[in-house]
């Protein structure tokens, strides 16, 4: 009996233990769900190409215009000179070429700006006389550029550029007119110089900030100044000439449009990605 009821006692303990340890087994734990970070994935930007229109207003000015006068073929410099504002117009075809840099080829026209000129000379008893010397300037500029965009603000881009190239300047005849001189003797003949037309080397730098219109437009504002290389003015009259000037400058308020023949650029895009559950062991 004694060893029938120690068998049971045995039996019970065994079952109490094994409870027990049951009971502080860790229970199974269900891990909530495991997100990869989002994938950048850059599409590249739709366009390359794009055409360009742009209207500007300038403030020139003219270096050093001179000329050779009489039988010792001196050269003369203007006693005045100016060379007064004008406007222009251009088209051009460019191409994105990364985000940040683009460039173009440009032609533009510029109108005919107004010269005034004046020189001295003596009369024939003695005594200073003046001339009045009048022209005008014009011509064609074509030029290769590049821009180095600074990125994008909101819908702003500011920009700063380089071109080089040349320009076709054309001069009208110059009409020189005399004042007369005391006793209303005319100091020297009224007298037309042909005009002279040339090609020029000339370079151009530019800043200005790019305007989103819409995805494929834009609207640029911007400031360009452009210089043009020293040439021929006019020609010989009447013991005068030929004249030439040192070359000219102008600062130039432009405003215009780009329009991408490629579609609207695309933006980087991050795709989400499926979460991924763990496994859970039973």
């Amino acid at each position: 009996m004694r060893k029938i009821l120690l068998a049971g006692a045995a039996m019970v303990f065994a079952g109490v233990g094994s409870a027990a340890a049951a009971d502080i087994l860790p229970a199974p734990i269900y891990d909530a769900p495991i997100y990869e970070a989002p994938v950048s994935q850059p599409v590249a930007a739709a366009g390359g190409w794009y055409l360009r229109g742009d209207a500007g207003y300038a403030w020139n000015k003219i270096k050093d215009p001179g000329f050779f006068q009489g039988s010792n073929a001196n050269y003369v410099g203007f006693a005045t000179s100016e060379l007064r504002s004008s406007y222009s117009v251009g088209v051009g075809v460019g191409y994105q070429i990364r985000r940040y840099l683009r460039t173009d080829l440009t032609l533009d026209y510029f109108s005919k700006a107004d010269f005034r000129g004046s020189t001295t000379g003596i009369c024939p008893g003695g005594g200073a006389c003046r001339s009045s010397d009048t022209s005008k300037v014009g011509g064609l500029s074509l030029l290769a550029n590049a821009y180095v965009d600074f990125g994008t603000f909101g819908r702003f881009t500011p920009y700063a550029g380089a071109g080089i190239g040349g320009t076709y300047v054309s001069w009208d005849s110059l009409a020189g007119t005399s004042v007369s001189c005391p006793g209303g003797i005319p100091c020297a003949p009224d007298v037309t110089y042909p005009g002279a037309k040339s090609w020029r080397f000339t370079y151009a730098l530019m800043a200005g900030a790019s305007i989103d219109v819409t995805c494929n437009l834009k609207a640029d504002v911007g400031y360009r100044y452009r210089r043009i290389s020293g040439g021929k003015m006019f020609g010989y009259a009447l013991g005068v000439g030929p004249g030439y000037e040192d070359g000219m400058s102008s600062h130039e308020v432009r405003g215009g449009l780009r329009y991408s023949l490629g579609g609207c650029p695309q933006q980087e895009v991050y795709i989400e990605p499926a979460p991924i559950m763990p496994a859970v062991y039973k």
